[in-house]
């Protein structure tokens, strides 16, 4: 007998097989009969819910935005979380934290997979900044903050810390991770017109501790 699925559950079944193929094989080297294979599906329902293999990646690559910046998203709107907690408290979830997160980055920084890591990162960028520019500038306007270019200053920050402290981009040992830390840290603040220290304390997500003295 013929299973009928509805089109939602179809097309995430879909998606997470190519999801574990995409783990496994790569982006390239699978192919969309890998996919029709695993799912068991003909190629006209394939082609019924994406377009193409890249369409296919663009859905998980939306699926993983959610996943990624929901859970900042939802701390940044609670009010009653003073604003420089909120910001760490947002760069921790964005530190893409916990066993769900952790196992899509394993995921997209495989080589195989240089394209999908690419379009997570332009997610990512686009994604975040407009969600700490919200805090910065409510910081702003209760003094902890003084600059005219919130959202260029958040843009800088997050660009930087996603490819300099992306282990892709740049080797380090954990040493010069700490330093790398404590200096966007030190600038962070610069940017931002904030009290020199005030930010310091996003060392301890990082376990840097204080850092020391950069005066």
């Amino acid at each position: 007998m013929r299973v009928v699925k509805e089109a939602e559950e179809r097309r995430n079944e879909i998606l997470d097989a190519a999801d574990e193929l995409f783990g496994q094989k790569g982006f390239d080297g699978t192919s969309t009969n890998d996919i029709l294979e695993k799912v068991g599906i003909a190629r006209g329902t394939l082609y019924h819910h994406f377009k193409s293999k890249e369409d296919i990646m663009d859905a998980l690559i939306a699926r993983y935005n959610v996943r990624l910046l929901g859970a900042a998203q939802e701390i940044a709107l609670d009010k009653s979380i003073p604003v420089v907690e909120r910001m760490i408290r947002v760069v921790m979830a964005l530190n893409l934290s916990g066993e769900s997160s952790n196992e899509i980055m394993e995921h997209i920084h495989k080589p195989q997979n240089a394209l999908m890591h690419q379009k997570i990162q332009r997610v990512i960028v686009n994604g975040v900044t407009p969600i700490l520019t919200e805090i910065i500038r409510e910081g702003i306007e209760q003094g902890l903050f003084s600059t005219p270019y919130p959202y260029e200053c958040v843009e800088m920050i997050v660009i930087y810390a996603n490819t300099v402290l992306d282990d892709d981009i740049v080797q380090m040992t954990n040493e010069e991770r700490v330093l790398r830390i404590q200096a966007l840290v030190f600038n962070i603040e610069r940017l931002l017109g904030a009290e020199t220290g005030s930010l310091m304390s996003v060392m301890k997500m990082f376990g840097g501790g204080n850092g020391g003295s950069h005066e």
